[in-house]
């Protein structure tokens, strides 16, 4: 079988102009995409040339599973100075973001530098460095590769945060339960091929993933007390009301689509809703039975997951719950 040559494309070859062509190009959504794909965090775009301080970010998003900021700086060259004072201004600007610096070539100073902001830096702040490159095979469209130069260390923060705060042998039994049971549900899907990119596991008695969109997410619950596990979408935005009757109108064909029937829960007296499907008669602290417990996890996240993410993205949040009923 013959085989083509990988031939490396210049990138000024693609894109003539950073702020005409790459920014705009990278600001897509099939390319954040990619750009998310790289580091494991799904990305909603926001704005674009966006002031902070007094710079402008040139792509400014969302993480769609906690609806934290997410700053993307790029440049067409090597890293520079300049580029790294800006960074550390969005960061000082922001309670909570993750930084993304894409670059055609990253100098080993500023690959030092990332490497050291994210080890001074808390759990409020994240440091990636990502070099862009352009690939094609004979005469095919060139394709982009992002190669992650920089990125945090999570093991050594997990370590830094409990010297600070808690180690886990300082958990109530309950918490520490908690940890140990999305601990081993992340494994578990990581290891069964699951498309979840898993956070990491918290002393709290729900884990959450990624459905497509800021003020959305897909939560799995346990209830160490009463006995029950449960998969859920939780809405918690702005339009929160307006968003559950909108999927409330198509009640019927979701939960066709779904294969089973889900608790639509309004939760008048809150911003939030909820739509839970829940299981009852299980006690997550029973290990003998995770893998039939993870097993049910993976199946019915995976499912709402396909039947919500292109839903959720598509909401216009304008539904009150009078046009609902109608």
């Amino acid at each position: 079988m013959a085989l083509g040559k990988l031939e490396r494309v210049d990138l000024r070859d693609i894109w003539s102009d950073e702020a005409r062509d790459f920014t705009p190009w990278l600001a897509s959504e099939e390319n954040l995409q990619i750009l998310g794909e790289t580091i494991g965090i799904e990305l909603e775009l926001e704005a674009q040339e966006k002031n902070v301080g007094p710079f402008s970010a040139d792509i400014l998003c969302r993480d769609t599973e906690d609806s934290s900021w997410v700053l993307v700086e790029n440049q067409l060259e090597r890293t520079d100075h300049k580029h790294l004072g800006q960074l550390l201004t969005y960061a000082a600007g922001l309670h909570t973001v993750t930084i993304i610096w894409v670059a055609a070539r990253f100098t080993e100073e500023h690959r030092a530098a990332l490497d050291w902001l994210n080890e001074i830096t808390d759990d409020q702040f994240r440091f990636f460095g990502l070099e862009v490159e352009l690939w094609r095979i004979g005469e095919s469209f060139a394709a982009p590769k992002f190669n992650i130069i920089s990125k945090p260390n999570d093991w050594s923060r997990t370590v830094s945060r409990a010297a600070r705060n808690l180690s886990e042998k300082d958990l109530t039994p309950t918490k520490a339960n908690y940890l140990n049971y999305w601990t081993a549900l992340a494994a578990f899907l990581e290891e069964q091929g699951s498309p979840f990119n898993c956070r990491k596991a918290r002393p709290q008695h729900w884990q959450t993933f990624s459905v497509g969109r800021s003020g959305f997410i897909l939560s799995a619950l346990g209830a160490v007390k009463d006995d029950w596990i449960a998969a859920e979408l939780y809405i918690n935005h702005e339009n929160a009301k307006a968003f559950f009757h909108e999927l409330l109108a198509d009640k019927d064909e979701i939960e066709n689509e779904l294969g089973f029937t889900l608790d639509w829960q309004e939760l008048p007296t809150k911003k939030a809703t909820r739509l839970r499907l829940l299981n009852a008669g299980i006690n997550p602290l029973d290990k003998a039975s995770w893998p039939q417990q993870f097993n049910w996890f993976k199946e019915k996240l995976e499912i709402m997951n396909r039947v919500f993410r292109p839903r959720v993205k598509a909401l216009k949040g304008n539904m009150q719950p009078a046009e609902a009923a109608e």
